[in-house]
Parts: structure tokens; C-alpha cells; sequence
């Protein structure tokens, strides 16, 4: 999928390539052939080799300008070509930070009082910006703010002059954003799986105002006051972005049909609530995916469950993976839990944006930053999860139950006699009487274990019964085996629950054992002193057993941050633990986080008969021997341990933990300049491999340091801006958006020198390279957005109000600018209809005709707007493709004059 996506920008940046050509050479034969009267209409009309180019804002022509031979021409475009594409590359760079910024920003929370329904307090976190108006405000001008600054600044450095470079990208993005990044979309899906639209109201809010800003352009343009702009037109472009942003917003909450409802809240998916109408349903219908809704006031929706279903689903996927993985402990289980969760949520725009861009730099994948973060935050899930009583809901207490506790019982061979443990709950006034016997799994009555059949009785107000359980030990090596109790003929009015059925895992202790770390990560402050890290030996015990280890750097370095450390551990016959002392050196660092690693080797036998096998040569193994070389020792799962060393002042109060958990914008900022600075400097792999549990993480891949390397000017430079944890994101918002501002107007001016230099028109380069060259990163964006989403919405939805969003701050500020600035001297701002007229009506045309194909893709047959049938995805992504070629194609013409426009 990938490799589909990564071509079809080379196919679009090749195309644009050819069409530049082509129309420098159709600009080229046009002016040779100027004798005639016609020729000479499109000659002056356009650009010639002779016309003096112009100092930009910040940067002069390249001279001397006066003589110049094709040649040389050729030679400075491709200088001026390939800056901008650097310049592209570091104005994405420089976004990421800015977008991570609004989502810090956008991310903020408040605590809500909620009454539950026994009258209870309990206080939830509700987000402060809803999302519908974080996605048009803030999210929009971080995905658009070059082209949108593009446009202000070339209005200041043209003297307020209007220009073709700054509109010119905000359609040419629109076009590109519309058909080609619609185009990918559509077809990365999967094939059979389709991506509806949920906020559909929102979409055809946002979508309406998409096509009307661009049928206003035209109408100031061409027909209301044409060739000029005045201030109230300007200002009125401007207005219609807060109009755009309360509508959407009125769609989103229902406002004009729900007058009177009082302000609610509901869970998304990630555990985050967020505000909603009272009586708002999914606008699919989805009776699957039905929220939280609580009152502010106190009440709490009838249909819906209250806030602690949020904390069940977290045990539910915790139950489900304990059944995956009966061999892991339960801290692996509570982190791979959490994982996943995060994993499954749904993300921000600015998440997908910011994603997409560090992939694309060799700056790794951020998804890695889950299992890191889900390690720092294991003890504050832990003591929230000891609050929840989640194996006995509320439910029927009157009602008299009857079953195991627990299900699930693992002994030794050796054991002997184990209890086993039967309860019941509810009303404990009867006397009642239940059977058990036991039944064959794996392991057989009589040479595995003695069965057993009877039946309890339960006196009135006794609330557990306990029976014995034989288990045969022999000197045989086995595997693991099991068998089941069964509980029935309960008597009335008591009835059996889950689990009615106990299954018992006979471990093998003639096995020598398999030799393991507890677990895989660890977090620990580096005042400890001395961390006892265990080594555990399971599935048998039988014979002595050494275990080698030793400590391995990684960004803890043995004799600053703990005492290197190597040896061998010796476990005894029956001896199942044993512990590696580790010594951490304490240094008092302020903002202390790193790693180091500690390592298991082969497991060897110590004497007995598992050694003196392994002397043997293979003819020689005798049956015996064969089956004492089955219960040799074995390495586990895990035999590598990652410890984090952090100072003890991070940790953090439990209830925010758990709300900062699902937030997103803890994986995308950044706290100290010094993790600024570790990012930029360091190489990630970029690539979705190597995330499953048990896998290592993949290695950087050859274009990985390639892009890095090249990115890596860029990468220093803006790891200088402040980090999103100082002043709430705010400072790293407005620095931000300042230095993107410095590099779009370096933009602007080699952009205008490589059109001036090549002969092509400020327009066209706006259409073809600049707005592509700007969107590049909103595309990958928008494709893992689409794959990885459960809807449409981040990847279609926000298309449609960046494009609206774009003209109204873009243009719109830009423009009343300018028109204040003549105003204020006497004058009129004079904005030529021509192409950019055209340009619009073209776009504005195939717009309508692109929305209209999606709302068809609804029907039944196909779906949805994204994927469906291969057939159609194909045919869909052809057609939108088609189209932005046709309006590159029919623009450009008409630009050099080839074509008649207004």
C-alpha cells in the first residue's frame, strides 16, 4: 500500500515537470513566431526571456540577469528548482512543530462534577475545544498556513500590490487537495472495506462554504466590482470564515433543532469526553458504537452507561489478551492493553499530519512513542484499575450464584493435593447442594491425576465449599497437561455462573525449566539504589541450571547512570527465582530518561543425565536419553529488559495520568529543549514494521539516514523553538507560525525567481509547483488518516473546510489589506480578473462535480465515500485524477493566453 502512495507523487511531480516544459516551449515558439499580429497579442500578454525580474521580500535576483544564455537559464532553474524543494521540506518541518503545537492546544481539558445515579460525585474530564471548531480553526491554518501566509506576504512584498503567487497556490492547493489527495484515498482502502462520512451535516456545512468561497472570489472578481477589490469586500471574505466555523459548528451540536437542550458530554473512543447534544445520536446509526452521554447538572442518559464503562472496556481488552497470552504476566498484559487502545483510537488531523511528516524525514513513526508511554503510566493504571471492581457487576445481588473462584488453577506435578474453591453470591438464606466431577483434557484420570466426583452443600449462610485434588507425580518428562471440574445439578434456587467450569494446568517438573525475565520493561528512579530485577524459571525445576546475563548501555552508560554488571545465576534443584542485584548511580539530574539493558544467555544443564546426553553423539542417544534432552533447559520469551531510569518528581497524580493517557498530544510534544534536540539528532525507522508484541523494533533503512541526513539543517534549526509543554503550547504557537512565515517568503521569492528565470508565469508555478509542493504532506496525511480511521472524516470532511478556510484567511486578510492600505493613499486596489477568474470557475465546476461523485459513492452498492469494490476504487481515483489534470491543463493555457478566458 505503501509503495502506491510513495509513487504517485513522483508520477505527480513528473507530470508537472513535462507540463512546465511544454508550456516554456509553447511560451518559447509563441514569442519566435511573433511577426504576426496574433502572436504578438500572446507575446506581450505572457513572459519573455528579455523581462526584468524583480526583487523579492528578502531575497534579490540572481545577477547579473542581462545576456543570459539558455544554458545558463537551465542551469539557474534547476538551482531555483531544487531550493524549493528544500525550502519545501523545511517549511513542513517547521508545520510539525506548529501543529504539534495546536494539538497541545486543542487537546486542553477541564474537570466536570457529574452526580451518579446513587448520588455519588465523581469528577470527568471534558475537552475545552470542540472538535469541529478545532479542526476549522486552529487545525485548518496548521495544515494551510504556508499557502495562507504565501498569500499576505506576497501582497507586502509586491508594495500591496496584488500578485498571482499567493492566490494562484491557495486554488491550485484546493484543486490538489480535492481531486488528488481524494484520488489516493479512495484507493488505499483495502479492497471490500469502505470509510463513511459520520459528521455528515458538518461535511455538507463545510463543503457548501468550500464552493462558495471560491464562486465569491469569482463574483468580486468579474462581476460585483470588477478589477478592483474594495475594504468591505475584503473584510466581508474575511467575515465569512467565523461564518463558516458557527455553522459547521450549529450542524455538529443541532443547535437550531435542539434549542433547549442542556449542554451534555459523551466518552469517545479513546476515553476522552467531549461535548454533545443530549439526545444526539450517531449520525449512522451505528447501534454498535453507542457513547457516554452525562449531564453537567447531575443527571446521567438512561440509555447509556455511566463514566466507569470507560475503565471496564480497559479490563475487557485486558481479560481478552490474558486468554491471548496465559504465559505473560499481568504487568505485560496491562501495558499490551494499553496499547492496543491507543492504537485502535481515533487520532487528530494534526496527529495524522505530524506523522506523516516524521516518517517522511527519517524521524520515525510516532505510534512507537505508545508502548514507551504506556510503560511510564503501568503504576497509576494499576492503582486506578484496584478501584474497579469489574468482576461482579451490579446486577441481580438479590439472586443466588454458584461457581469457581477462581477458574483457572496451574500447579506443579510435584504438588500432591491442591484445593480447589466453589462459592456462591446473593442470597445465602437456603441450604444448597451442587455436584462436581472431574473430566479428561490432555491429562488422563488415573496416570495424571486421581479423579474425582461428589457434591457440596452449602448451609445456610455459608458462602464457599473447598474440596481436595490428587495429582500422580512420576520421573517422566511430559508436556504441559490439563484437565477440567465441572460443576452441575445446582439445586433450588440457586443456579450456576460463570465459571461453572475449572480447568487445571499440570506443569511437568521433570522438565529442567525455561528461564525468563518477568518482564520486558521496566521503570525505576534513579534514587533507588540498588533494583532487584527477577529471573524466574517455570515450566519445571528439575537438576542445576546456570543462567549467564550481563548489562548492555543504551542511553544509561555504565558508570554514570549504574554500575556495569555480569555473571551467572545458579538455580538449584526445585530453586524456581532468583534476583540480579543492578546498582543505579543517583546524579540528581533534573530531567533525567534513560535506558539500559539487561540480557539472559543459553541456559546450561549442571551434571545429571541432560548433561551426559549432550555428550553423546546422536547414533548413540538412547530412548532415555532422547526423552531427557526433551526437559533440557530453555530460554523464555523474554530474556531482554529494558529499564528507564527517571527522576521520581514525574510521577504524576493517577486520575490525570489516566485522562493525559488517551490524549493524544502527549505523544507528539515536547517538554525540554533537550528532547528537541535528542529527536533531531537521532535516526528512527519510518516504516509500520516491527510494532507487534515480541517483535524488535525495525532499524533505520538506508533512505531513512538519507533523509535524515538531508533534513537535518532543518531539524536543528527548529529544534530552537520552544517546547509545547511551556506556557500550554502557546509560545511554541506563535514562534511557530513567525518562522514559518520567515521560510514561506523565501518560498515566494525563489518560487517567483525560477518562474521569472524559466519564463513561466507566477501563476502557473503556484498551480503546479508551489501548491504541491506545500500539500505533499497533508496527502500522506490524509492516506494513513484514511487507512487507519474508522471514518472519513479526517481524511474527506477536513479536505472540504481547509479548502473554504484557505480563501477566507488567505485571501480574504490578505486582500482587505491591501484594500486598506490604497484606501488610507487616495487609491483603488486593482486585482486583474483574468486568469485568476477563470481559474476559480474551472475549479468551483469540477468541485461540484467531485462532491457529487462522493455522495453517489454512498449508495449501497459501493458504500461509502472511501474504498468499496476494486473496481470502483479504481475508476473513482481515475476520474478525480483526470480532473485536477484537466484543470492544471485548461488553467495553464489560458494563463499563456492559448485559450480564451475572462
Amino acid at each position: 500500500m505503501a509503495s502506491t502512495t510513495n509513487f504517485r507523487p513522483k508520477l505527480a511531480m513528473g507530470t508537472f515537470v513535462l507540463l512546465s516544459v511544454a508550456l516554456s516551449m509553447t511560451t518559447a515558439s509563441v514569442t519566435n513566431g511573433a511577426s504576426s499580429p496574433s502572436n504578438r497579442s500572446i507575446h506581450a500578454a505572457g513572459q519573455h526571456s528579455d523581462t526584468k525580474c524583480q526583487d523579492g521580500l528578502l531575497l534579490s535576483v540572481w545577477q547579473p540577469e542581462d545576456n543570459l544564455t539558455t544554458g545558463d537559464r537551465i542551469a539557474r532553474g534547476l538551482v531555483y528548482f531544487f531550493s524549493l524543494l528544500y525550502l519545501f521540506i523545511g517549511v513542513s518541518i517547521v508545520s510539525d512543530r506548529f501543529m504539534a503545537a495546536i494539538e497541545v492546544i486543542t487537546s486542553k481539558e477541564k474537570e466536570v462534577r457529574v452526580k451518579k445515579p446513587g448520588g455519588e460525585e465523581q469528577i470527568v474530564v471534558v475537552r475545552v475545544w470542540n472538535e469541529t471548531v478545532a479542526n476549522l480553526t486552529l487545525m485548518a491554518l496548521g495544515s494551510s498556513a504556508p499557502e495562507i501566509l504565501l498569500s499576505i506576504i506576497e501582497i507586502v512584498a509586491k508594495n500591496f500590490n496584488a500578485g498571482d503567487l499567493g492566490p494562484g497556490t491557495i486554488v491550485g492547493s484546493a484543486a490538489y487537495n480535492l481531486f488528488v489527495i481524494m484520488a489516493i484515498c479512495v484507493l488505499v482502502i483495502p479492497d471490500g472495506e469502505v470509510r463513511k462520512i459520520k459528521h455528515l451535516r458538518v461535511f455538507f456545512v463545510t463543503a457548501t462554504w468550500s464552493v462558495f468561497a471560491y464562486i465569491w472570489l469569482y463574483l468580486i472578481l468579474a462581476q460585483i466590482t470588477p478589477g478592483r477589490v474594495d475594504m468591505w469586500e475584503g473584510f466581508l471574505t474575511f467575515l465569512f470564515f467565523p461564518a463558516t466555523v458557527i455553522t459547521a459548528y450549529v450542524a455538529d451540536r443541532r443547535l437550531l433543532v435542539y434549542k433547549y437542550i442542556s449542554k451534555q458530554y459523551r466518552m469517545n473512543r479513546r476515553g476522552v469526553i467531549v461535548q454533545v447534544e443530549a439526545e444526539s445520536a450517531m449520525e449512522m446509526n451505528n447501534r454498535d458504537d453507542k457513547l457516554n452521554t452525562i449531564d453537567e447538572n447531575g443527571g446521567i442518559s438512561e440509555e447509556v452507561r455511566d463514566f466507569e464503562e470507560s475503565r471496564r472496556e480497559y479490563i475487557s481488552a485486558l481479560k481478552d489478551l490474558r486468554k491471548k497470552y496465559p504465559q505473560h504476566d499481568l504487568e505485560q498484559l496491562e501495558i499490551m492493553a494499553q496499547e492496543q487502545l491507543m492504537n485502535k483510537g481515533p487520532k487528530s488531523r494534526a496527529f495524522y499530519r505530524i506523522q506523516a511528516t516524521r516518517k517522511m524525514m527519517g524521524s520515525g513513526n510516532i505510534m512507537r512513542k505508545i508502548s514507551e508511554r504506556a510503560q511510564s503510566d503501568l503504576s497509576e493504571v494499576k492503582a486506578e484499575l484496584q478501584r474497579v471492581d469489574v468482576d461482579e457487576p451490579i446486577e441481580e445481588d438479590a439472586a443466588c450464584r454458584v461457581f469457581f473462584e477462581p477458574g483457572h488453577y496451574t500447579v506443579m506435578e510435584s504438588v500432591g493435593e491442591f484445593e480447589v474453591r466453589v462459592v456462591r453470591r446473593g442470597d445465602l438464606a437456603s441450604t444448597v447442594t451442587v455436584d462436581y466431577e472431574t473430566e479428561d483434557g490432555s491429562a488422563e484420570a488415573g496416570s495424571d491425576y486421581i479423579g474425582k466426583k461428589g457434591t457440596l452443600t452449602f448451609a445456610p449462610g455459608v458462602d464457599e465449599q473447598r474440596f481436595q485434588i490428587q495429582v500422580i507425580d512420576d520421573d517422566v518428562f511430559e508436556q504441559d497437561e490439563h484437565f477440567y471440574i465441572r460443576l452441575s445439578n445446582v439445586s433450588e434456587p440457586a443456579s450456576l455462573s460463570t465459571p461453572k467450569v475449572a480447568t487445571v494446568m499440570i506443569l511437568d517438573d521433570d522438565h529442567s525449566g525455561i528461564f525468563a525475565l518477568t518482564s520486558r520493561d521496566h521503570e525505576l528512579v534513579e534514587s533507588i539504589g540498588t533494583y532487584e530485577l527477577k529471573v524466574q524459571r517455570y515450566s519445571g525445576a528439575r537438576g542445576r541450571v546456570r543462567v549467564p546475563y550481563w548489562t548492555e548501555d543504551g542511553t544509561a552508560k555504565a558508570g554514570k547512570d549504574f554500575e556495569a554488571l555480569s555473571g551467572e545465576l545458579i538455580f538449584e534443584n526445585n530453586e524456581i527465582e532468583k534476583v540480579i542485584q543492578l546498582v543505579i548511580i543517583e546524579e540528581g539530574s533534573y530531567e533525567k530518561d534513560v535506558l539500559l539493558y539487561v540480557n539472559l544467555g543459553e541456559p546450561q544443564q549442571i551434571g545429571g543425565i541432560i548433561e551426559a546426553a549432550e555428550r553423546k553423539a546422536p547414533e548413540e542417544l538412547t530412548e532415555e536419553d532422547k526423552m531427557a534432552l526433551l526437559g533440557r533447559p530453555k530460554a523464555g520469551d523474554i530474556v531482554r529488559a529494558q529499564l528507564r531510569i527517571k527522576e521520581s518528581k514525574e510521577f504524576k497524580n493517577t486520575v490525570d495520568k489516566l485522562v493525559q493517557r488517551a490524549n493524544a498530544s502527549i505523544l507528539i510534544g515536547t517538554s525540554s529543549w533537550k528532547e528537541q534536540f535528542v529527536e533531531a539528532l537521532t535516526v528512527s525507522a519510518g516504516d509500520d514494521d516491527g510494532e507487534n508484541e515480541g517483535e524488535e523494533p525495525p532499524t533505520p533503512s538506508c533512505m531513512d539516514y538519507i533523509m535524515h541526513f538531508v533534513t537535518l539543517f532543518w531539524k536543528i534549526i527548529f529544534a530552537f523553538i520552544p517546547p509545547t509543554d511551556m506556557s500550554g503550547g502557546y509560545l511554541c504557537f506563535v514562534v511557530s507560525i513567525f518562522c514559518i512565515g520567515v521560510v514561506t517568503a523565501i518560498i515566494g521569492d525563489v518560487a517567483s525567481h525560477f518562474g521569472c528565470t524559466l519564463g513561466i508565469k507566477d501563476s502557473v508555478t503556484a498551480i503546479i509547483f508551489v501548491a504541491l509542493g506545500t500539500s505533499i504532506p497533508d496527502t500522506f496525511a490524509s492516506k494513513v488518516a484514511a487507512i487507519q480511521d474508522k471514518y472519513a472524516d479526517a481524511s474527506v470532511g477536513n479536505v472540504t473546510g481547509s479548502n473554504a478556510v484557505n480563501v477566507f484567511l488567505g485571501i480574504g486578510v490578505a486582500w482587505t489589506i491591501a484594500a486598506c492600505y490604497h484606501s488610507f493613499h487616495g487609491r483603488e486596489f486593482k486585482v486583474e480578473p483574468g486568469t485568476l477568474a477563470f481559474s476559480v470557475t474551472l475549479f468551483c465546476t469540477e468541485a461540484l462535480v467531485a462532491i457529487i461523485v462522493l455522495m453517489i459513492r454512498r449508495n449501497p452498492r459501493i458504500g461509502g465515500e472511501l474504498g468499496g469494490p476494486k473496481k470502483a476504487k479504481i475508476v473513482t481515483s481515475i476520474f478525480f485524477f483526470s480532473l485536477w489534470i484537466v484543470y492544471l491543463l485548461i488553467s495553464s493555457l489560458e494563463a499563456y493566453g492559448i485559450i480564451k478566458g475572462f
